[in-house]
């Protein structure tokens, strides 16, 4: 059975099942995995490493076939390419030959015909994620954290319905990672999509989401499904002085301790 917190199934996910073959062996990733996320929630998938969070997502997104199991994005399966999803990876992916302007337009057209919208959004876009005056900077005169900055401005371009972050932020350090979480904030306050983050970083868990789904160590089952109640709209630095935070950030902990105990 699916977890819920009460809402509808925007993303239903019900006895997920998912194996690689690797040198002959089967190797079992994902064990069960059902979860229900509805429409608008921001929703961060936790555990230990090689628990089976990004091939969640990348079945979310339909990069993988499903196995076993129900997957269901809006009612339907998922499938690569789709109109209303977007994916965003821990790397920024951008096109070494495009500006940023650039890159963000070759996404965008393939929704956007009109040259004009394009331009208003793109510039509107970048000047939100504070690269305005880089338009026509190539990845290579750009520091990684400006070039995820152009990547986060790409996948909020699309205007999804669906969203699914990958560790966007990773390789960031603790500043600029803060920085741009706060700007994931204001843009997805914007537009409300559903989205679906993968992060090994639990204080950005707490700060962006509704809800943090904490898996167990592979293969990957829900352990826990713990609510994120500090008040929207929200900012990522400044909840660094917040006692709940710090008490949520402890509870996850706790929980995770528990993903990397043996699944008996």
């Amino acid at each position: 059975m699916a977890t819920s917190p009460g809402h509808g199934g925007e993303i239903l996910l019900d006895g997920v099942v998912h194996a690689f073959r690797r040198h002959g062996h089967t190797l079992r990733v994902l064990d069960g995995l059902s979860l229900a996320i509805g429409k608008g929630e921001f929703v961060s998938l936790v555990g230990p490493s090689g628990c089976g969070k990004t091939t969640a997502l990348d079945l979310m997104s339909g990069l993988l076939p499903l196995q076993r199991g129900s997957l269901l994005i809006a009612g339907a399966p998922p499938l690569a390419g789709r109109r209303d999803t977007a994916r965003m990876f821990a790397r920024d992916a951008l096109l070494p030959w495009r500006t940023a302007y650039g890159n963000i337009d070759f996404a965008v057209a393939t929704r956007q015909p009109d040259a004009q919208r394009r331009d208003t959004l793109i510039r509107s876009l970048l000047a939100d994620v504070g690269l305005a005056g880089f338009e026509q900077a190539y990845p290579r005169q750009l520091s990684q954290g400006m070039r995820q900055r152009v990547a986060l401005a790409r996948t909020f371009s699309l205007e999804s319905a669906h969203i699914f972050l990958d560790e966007p932020f990773g390789a960031l350090d603790a500043q600029t990672k803060l920085l741009l979480q706060d700007q994931l904030l204001k843009l997805w306050e914007r537009v409300h999509s559903t989205v679906v983050l993968v992060s090994h970083d639990l204080a950005e868990a707490v700060a962006l989401s509704d809800r943090v789904i904490v898996m167990s160590a592979r293969p990957g089952r829900i352990i826990a499904d713990v609510p994120i109640t500090l008040p929207r709209p929200r900012s990522a630095s400044k909840m660094q002085a917040m006692r709940e935070f710090h008490e949520l950030c402890a509870q996850l902990w706790r929980e995770l301790e528990r993903a990397v105990e043996p699944v008996s």
